[in-house]
C-alpha cells in the first residue's frame, strides 16, 4: 500500500539491463562497419554506467532514509527526466558513429532499444501524460538521428508510444487502487477501535448516563435538567462510536454526512444518506457552523426542548441542507430589524458562511408552520462547468 509502484520501478530497471545487454551484442557485431569504433565503444560505456547509476536511484530510493532532501517518488522522478535527456543525447550520436550504409541496411541507432527505457521510466512517475510525452522526444531523437522516417522508424514510433500510454496507465491504476486499498484498511481499523470503544463505555459511561437521565426524570426539578443533559450526551455518545467521527482524508477530505449525523440527540434528528458525502473539509466545516447556528437559533428562540429536523440531500450538482423546526414561525421584518439593531448572528454566520462557499441560502416561514432553513452548495463538478460555460 505504501510502494504501490515498487514493482514498477524493479521492472523498469530489469528491462534496462536486458535492452542493454542486447545492444552491447548488436553493437558488437556490427563494431567493424561503424564509421568510429572507438565512438560507438564509448557510448556504451555511458549506457553501462548510466544503467548502473538507474539501477542504484531506482531500487534503493525506497530504501533511502526519510531525512533525504527529496521523496524517494521526487528522486525518482527527477532522474527519469535526466533519463529521457541522456536517451536522448545517446540517439543523437547515430550519425556519428553509424554509416549511411548501415541505416539504409536498417541497422539500429545508437542506443536502439535501450532508450526505450526512459519511456516507461517517466510512464510510471507521470503516468499516461509522462509516458505519451516521454515517447515524442525519444521519437524526435530517433528520426533525427537517423535522419529518414521508413517504415522502421515509424513501427519504432508506435512501440514508443504504445509502451507508454500502457505503462503509463498501469501506473496510474497501481496508484488509484492502493489509495483506496489505504482508505479501506483505515476505515476497517476505525471500526474495530470504535467497536471496542463502544463495548468497554457500553458497559460504564452510557449506563451511567442512562441511569442519571431516569433518575433525573423522576426526581424533577432541578435533577430533571441535569438528567436531560445526560440524555443528550448519551446519544451523542452512541452516534459517534456507531458512525465515528469524519476524519480529514489525505487528498483534504471530510464526510459531510457524517459529520452532521453527530449532531443528533434526543431533540435533533438528522437524516443524511448511508453513505459518505466526500467535501473539502473546509466546506464540511462551514456548513457545521451554519447547522449548528441555525440549531441554536431553535434552541434560543422556540425552546431548548424543541424538536428540530436536518436533512441533507445530494444531487448532482449540488448538497442541499434542510434544518426545519416546528415553532411558531418568524415574523415578516424580524430579521432585517435584529442585524438593524447590529444582531447579524443570522445575516453573517449563516448566509455570510454560505455564499463564500458560492451558495445560498433560503427561509421559509410564517404562523403555526415553524421555520425551515434551506442551504444549498454548488458541488466541484457544478462550479467546474460554471466556469467553463462562462
Amino acid at each position: 500500500m505504501d510502494h504501490p509502484l515498487e514493482p514498477l520501478w524493479r521492472g523498469a530497471v530489469v528491462y534496462r539491463v536486458l535492452t542493454l545487454l542486447t545492444v552491447i551484442g548488436v553493437s558488437a557485431f556490427h563494431m567493424r562497419e561503424y564509421a568510429s569504433p572507438i565512438g560507438a565503444g564509448a557510448v556504451l560505456v555511458v549506457m553501462a554506467g548510466w544503467t548502473a547509476l538507474q539501477a542504484r536511484v531506482y531500487l534503493g530510493a525506497a530504501a533511502d532514509a526519510p531525512s533525504r532532501l527529496l521523496p524517494s517518488a521526487d528522486r525518482r522522478a527527477a532522474f527519469a527526466v535526466a533519463d529521457l535527456v541522456v536517451s536522448a543525447a545517446i540517439m543523437l550520436t547515430t550519425p556519428l558513429i553509424v554509416t549511411d550504409a548501415q541505416l539504409d541496411a536498417h541497422a539500429p541507432g545508437m542506443g536502439s532499444i535501450w532508450t526505450s527505457g526512459a519511456v516507461l521510466s517517466c510512464a510510471i512517475a507521470f503516468r499516461v501524460p509522462g509516458g505519451v510525452a516521454s515517447a515524442a522526444v525519444v521519437s524526435a531523437a530517433l528520426v533525427l538521428g537517423k535522419s529518414r522516417a521508413t517504415l522502421t522508424e515509424l513501427s519504432d514510433i508506435q512501440i514508443l508510444v504504445l509502451a507508454g500510454l500502457t505503462v503509463g496507465f498501469a501506473s496510474l491504476v497501481l496508484g488509484r487502487a492502493a489509495e483506496r486499498l489505504r482508505r479501506a484498511a483505515a476505515e476497517e481499523a476505525a471500526a474495530t477501535e470504535r467497536e471496542r470503544l463502544a463495548r468497554e463505555v457500553h458497559d460504564g459511561v452510557l449506563q451511567v448516563l442512562a441511569h442519571v437521565k431516569r433518575r433525573g426524570a423522576e426526581l424533577g426539578g432541578g435533577a430533571a435538567e441535569l438528567g436531560a443533559l445526560a440524555g443528550d450526551q448519551e446519544v451523542a455518545l452512541r452516534t459517534l462510536l456507531t458512525s465515528g467521527n469524519a476524519q480529514v482524508d489525505e487528498s483534504g477530505q471530510r464526510d459531510l454526512a457524517a459529520t452532521l449525523r453527530a449532531l443528533a440527540s434526543p431533540r435533533v434528528t438528522v437524516s443524511a444518506p448511508a453513505h459518505s458525502v466526500d467535501l473539502p473539509a473546509g466546506t464540511v466545516a462551514e456548513l457545521d457552523a451554519v447547522v449548528r447556528a441555525a440549531l441554536g437559533n431553535i434552541a434560543q428562540h422556540v425552546g431548548a426542548d424543541a424538536p428540530a429536523w436536518v436533512f441533507v440531500e445530494q444531487t448532482d450538482d449540488a448538497i442541499e441542507i434542510s434544518v426545519r423546526d416546528a415553532g411558531p414561525g418568524i415574523p415578516d421584518g424580524r430579521l432585517a430589524e435584529a442585524e438593524a439593531q447590529g444582531r447579524i448572528g443570522v445575516a453573517r454566520s449563516m448566509r455570510g458562511r454560505v455564499a463564500d462557499l458560492g451558495g445560498s441560502v433560503a427561509l421559509d416561514t410564517g404562523p403555526g408552520r415553524g421555520t425551515e432553513w434551506t442551504i444549498t452548495v454548488p458541488t466541484a463538478r457544478s462550479s467546474r462547468r460554471q466556469r467553463e460555460a462562462s
